[in-house]
């Protein structure tokens, strides 16, 4: 059955749809055996409406009713009603339809003295044949929902062990930063302070052209050390490269990377720090990470705005159009975020807003360094 399907599949849209209207004009040919040219034309016009069943779905459901009117079971009401079913979400819709189809299919054709038992016998009949494709369509939609939701889930915990892996690289990074700093940097300033009190004290000129070279050699060790543990200290990043940061110049890519839902606008002067463009970087990244994570189908906004000695980046996104997943979180990114705000003398500001989504805003100085 699953490779039949797969076959099926395979088939350019319009074949498809000439067998089906082909079939069901079949159909109609077996079983009306007196007819009008009335309903000969009515017959046609819901047999050929079925081309457009996958863009008029209700339209061409309507359009087949008289088939169904005028015999007991029609492959063409049955064929809409599946298309109807597997694309609509509105139960009462679907509700209706089918008694729709099961009054269509009961009713005498022509009209004629009303057998009560028997015709409700025929729309409880009726009934369950229009049920059976609705159920059906209800099923493959549920089934692609259920594939879509699944490769969402799956797309979410890889994302969530990259950024697990990249916090590990942070801390191992921040404890060789503080090691370096606490230990390594104490003593090559030692060494510069002893080597310039021998440049003072010695009297020699070679010892005191060697007293000067050791002291230089220090100062530019530790502007070397420096620079190694500021990068260190510096969070993100992929594990195989520790340079360059992130910088305003990548914010574009970062914002296509992340889908046709997320839109740019504004521009900063170049005067912007490095720490503050890692950190305005960093806020767009994370939030961006919880849109995708906690807003499934969400359009988002991403502004760069200056007011005044302050600069910042304000995150927006619309309320979620599919249910949220219900995923593991670490509950840190925001915290972190905040902490870099901090850092830079900033504010960062999170919270929902009045339609239902959310909205993340940074302010940092323009000053920040």
């Amino acid at each position: 059955m699953s490779r039949a399907r797969a076959m099926w599949q395979r088939l350019p849209t319009p074949v498809i749809d000439l067998v089906l209207v082909a079939v069901a004009a079949v159909d109609v040919w077996l079983n009306m055996w007196e007819h009008t040219p009335l309903e000969l034309a009515l017959a046609a016009i819901g047999c050929t409406a079925l081309v457009f069943r996958r863009r008029f779905p209700l339209g061409v459901f309507l359009l087949t009713l008289p088939v169904a009117l005028m015999q007991d079971v029609a492959v063409a009401v049955l064929a809409a009603l599946f298309t109807l079913a597997e694309r609509s979400r509105n139960r009462r819709l679907l509700a209706v339809c089918v008694a729709l189809s099961a009054v269509a299919s009961s009713t005498p054709w022509p009209l004629a003295e009303v057998d009560r038992t028997m015709t409700l016998v025929f729309f409880v009949y009726g009934l369950a044949t229009a049920a059976a494709p609705v159920l059906f369509g209800q099923l493959l939609q549920a089934q692609r929902d259920l594939a879509r939701r699944l490769a969402e889930i799956e797309e979410a915990r890889e994302h969530e062990r990259a950024l697990h892996a990249q916090a590990v690289l942070a801390r191992e990074r921040a404890q060789l930063a503080r090691e370096m700093h606490d230990v390594v940097s104490h003593q090559v300033s030692l060494i510069a302070v002893r080597a310039g009190a021998l440049q003072v004290a010695a009297k020699d000129a070679d010892a005191k052209e060697a007293a000067r070279t050791i002291r230089s050699l220090s100062v530019t060790t530790l502007d070397e050390l420096r620079t190694m543990v500021t990068l260190l200290r510096a969070s993100g990043g992929n594990a195989t490269e520790l340079t360059p940061q992130p910088t305003l110049a990548d914010l574009r890519k970062l914002v296509e990377s992340s889908g046709p839902h997320v839109e740019l606008s504004g521009e900063l002067p170049p005067a912007v720090g490095t720490p503050a463009q890692r950190a305005l970087y960093r806020t767009v990244q994370e939030a961006l990470t919880n849109v995708r994570k906690h807003a499934p189908g969400a359009r988002a906004r991403v502004e760069l705005w200056q007011a005044g000695d302050g600069i910042g980046v304000t995150i927006t996104n619309t309320p979620p159009t599919r249910p949220s997943l219900s995923l593991p979180g670490s509950q840190q990114g925001l915290v972190g975020l905040r902490e870099r705000a901090d850092i830079l003398h900033g504010a960062l500001d999170a919270g929902p807003t009045a339609e239902g989504g959310y909205r993340v805003r940074l302010r940092i100085p323009l000053s920040a360094d």
